[in-house]
């Protein structure tokens, strides 16, 4: 099976699967609202692969009365070096392309797996940083709570969405275009 190839139409299709991880790099992946009586246009955040964007002042000041550190892409190293995995697994990606073996796919596919878990991991673990560890000498005394990566939560008068965006859209249908081959040429 590892020496096994992939036919050409395989091949394009994974080659459209890099140009999509490609593209993922310039469109947000993940983003917050907040909606409370006090901002019924909302206030949001949202994370590209380099940096943060939106209303980060805004929350941040309302952060301080609860204890929550402040959003920076200072606070979040991990903003430094994902474009450069996230390239690197595109080019690891077109490289399948060329290559047209079967043991190589999988094993893009296994390292597409990984990141992909380490990344909501990531994600979750840096949630619960900031809505557990609050400061208690905040002006507002709170219960910590963990805001969902998907999905609402109500914190005090604020009810706020998380949802995945276009950049997130784009790396979920590659990785299903990724599979295509796999199943088209399993009898190969």
């Amino acid at each position: 099976m590892k020496g096994t190839k992939l036919s050409i139409w395989s091949s394009v299709i994974i080659a459209f699967a890099a140009l999509l991880i490609f593209a993922s790099l310039f469109f947000p992946w993940w983003r917050m609202e907040f909606w409370a009586p006090q901002y019924p246009e909302g206030l949001n955040i949202i994370v590209y692969p380099d940096k943060l964007e939106g209303e980060i002042d805004n929350i941040n000041s309302l952060n301080h009365y609860i204890g929550m550190k402040n959003f920076s892409e200072e606070n979040f190293p991990e903003l430094n070096y994902l474009p450069y995995l996230i390239g690197g697994l595109a080019v690891l990606v077109l490289l399948a392309a060329i290559v047209r073996k079967k043991g190589y796919l999988f094993t893009i596919i296994g390292l597409f797996t990984v990141g992909g878990v380490l990344g909501v991991w990531d994600l979750r673990r840096w949630l619960k940083d900031f809505g557990t560890n609050l400061d208690p000498m905040a002006p507002i005394d709170m219960d910590p709570f963990v805001p969902p990566i998907l999905g609402e939560n109500i914190v005090a008068n604020f009810t706020t969405y998380s949802s995945l965006q276009t950049g997130s859209f784009l790396v979920v249908a590659a990785f299903i275009l990724l599979l295509i081959p796999i199943w088209k040429d399993r009898r190969r």
